[in-house]
């Protein structure tokens, strides 16, 4: 049985029939544990020949309708008014993944140690994104999120891959906040006129330390940001490796 928040969703974007077939869908995945078609269609319960299940499921797949914007965008946003306080972070996590030759970045919630699927996208390529890719896959929740900002704050987490500079300054515009992870050859303005590698700043094992309204790489020279630095004890002869981030 779908959540009741589902449900009334549900109910007023497809038609009962429709409701009917995505309810049978979830529980024959949820049973079957697998999402090829060719599976699915063999495990429907439906009195018609395999390439006629076969036909209506991709039919059903291909409804306009079954876009993440209109099917799941509400419901998260309704899911998050009942669950975030006034004045509570919610946390928003961006990774990219290679799944079978696919290359996958994704956009999560982070709530209870779990990353909630909120917006996904497939690259068009393999390898790393950039930044016009990442920019344009976080627009699609600048409208899911944006009217959160006056009584919430959005926090956006990358790894390295999402070190860019100019997408910090992106988010900064959005009006987010971020943690994004530095590369240690990134260079830092510690005094006037004085840069240092990020690496050469005296960081070692078990220390940290903070940098506030920091200049940020010579050739952009972005100003305003915090960084803070910290590298973990040796554990079981393993370094933790330097994590550095901008904190708005």
């Amino acid at each position: 049985m779908l959540p009741e928040l589902y449900q009334k969703h549900l109910q007023n974007l497809l038609s009962e029939s429709q409701l009917l077939f995505l309810t049978l869908l979830i529980n024959v995945i949820q049973e079957i544990k697998d999402v090829k078609l060719e599976k699915i269609s063999e495990s429907l319960p439906l009195f018609m020949q395999f390439h006629s299940r076969r036909k209506k499921l991709q039919r059903f797949l291909s409804l306009p309708i079954l876009n993440i914007q209109e099917l799941w965008f509400p419901i998260i946003q309704q899911w998050i008014s009942q669950t975030f306080k006034v004045n509570q972070t919610i946390y928003l996590a961006i990774d990219r993944t290679n799944w079978k030759r696919k290359n996958l970045i994704v956009i999560s919630l982070i709530y209870n140690q779990r990353a909630i699927p909120i917006y996904f996208e497939l690259l068009p390529k393999l390898g790393s994104s950039n930044l016009s890719d990442q920019a344009r896959v976080l627009s699609e929740i600048v409208p899911l999120f944006q009217p959160l900002l006056s009584n919430q704050k959005i926090v956006i987490i990358g790894d390295r891959e999402f070190c860019s500079v100019s997408l910090a300054k992106w988010l900064d515009d959005k009006g987010f906040e971020f943690c994004l992870r530095l590369k240690q050859n990134e260079n830092i303005k510690v005094e006037n006129n004085v840069w240092c590698e990020m690496k050469d700043l005296g960081l070692k094992p078990g220390t940290s330390f903070f940098i506030e309204n920091a200049t940020v790489t010579k050739t952009k020279k972005v100003k305003g940001f915090n960084v803070a630095c910290k590298w973990k004890k040796s554990y079981r002869k393993e370094t933790t490796f330097i994590w550095m981030v901008y904190l708005n």
